[in-house]
């Protein structure tokens, strides 16, 4: 997993603005035009259009400074000045921030590694909806990064953001169903999260789904279709 920056720095703009701007035209309009720069790969006038609102405290600014820190794009890679400036919108609330600065923690960049640490921010984040930071908590509760290992807590975050349509978590999920960890092992579950992940692009869910498929009878994979296509009509939610 890596710093987040489609959803950060590439998100619905009228959203990002409403959010981190609270309606304040100038700002809004100094951020978008650093968005656009950003979205043409001129990181130049992205800094010179964030890094002011930035040091005026807008988080959604810090946050997208700090990826830039993280990437070494438009100014030299430095991962301690990336950790300064996502702790920045961090504390501020930005989930955003709180996810990438867990990831930071959690690989010891820019930071020594602490799983703990990574734990608290990935959790602040998760409570927010990130999708990106349920994920990582439900991986360091399935591996034991920072806590025993706990598959049943691991099955929920992965639920949650596979819920969100999150094809990489979809497979997770297929996994623990076609593992029987945190839940009774069951192929047509299995099945059926790989295929969603499949239906959204994903090869590797492609490539479980057949490979699960051929333990299965034909009435059992006619099932997890079904299930699948029922999913899929309720956006991924209670499936």
């Amino acid at each position: 997993m890596e710093v987040e920056v489609l959803k950060q720095v590439f998100g619905a703009i009228a959203l990002a603005v409403l959010l981190a701007f609270g309606g304040q035209t100038v700002w809004a309009q100094d951020f978008e035009k650093g968005l656009a720069a950003y979205q043409r790969g001129d990181y130049a006038t992205a800094l010179e259009e964030w890094r002011p609102l930035a040091e005026q405290g807008n988080a959604m600014a810090q946050s997208n400074l700090g990826v830039m820190y993280e990437r070494g794009v438009g100014v030299p890679q430095d991962y301690a000045e990336a950790v300064n400036w996502f702790r920045l919108a961090a504390e501020k609330g930005q989930a955003d921030a709180q996810n990438n600065l867990g990831w930071m923690y959690g690989n010891g960049q820019g930071v020594p590694q602490d799983y703990a640490e990574a734990l608290k921010w990935y959790r602040l984040a998760a409570e927010q909806g990130s999708a990106s930071a349920q994920e990582a908590l439900g991986g360091m509760h399935h591996y034991g990064q920072g806590v025993p290992k706990d598959y049943a807590e691991a099955l929920k975050w992965y639920r949650m953001a596979a819920e969100q349509g999150d094809a990489g978590v979809q497979i997770s999920l297929g996994l623990m169903y076609s593992r029987g960890l945190g839940v009774i092992q069951d192929n047509v579950y299995a099945h059926m999260w790989f295929n969603i992940a499949a239906s959204l692009g994903n090869e590797l869910g492609a490539k479980n789904r057949d490979t699960v498929a051929s333990q299965m009878t034909a009435d059992q994979i006619a099932e997890a279709q079904r299930l699948a296509s029922e999913c899929v009509a309720k956006d991924y939610k209670g499936c």
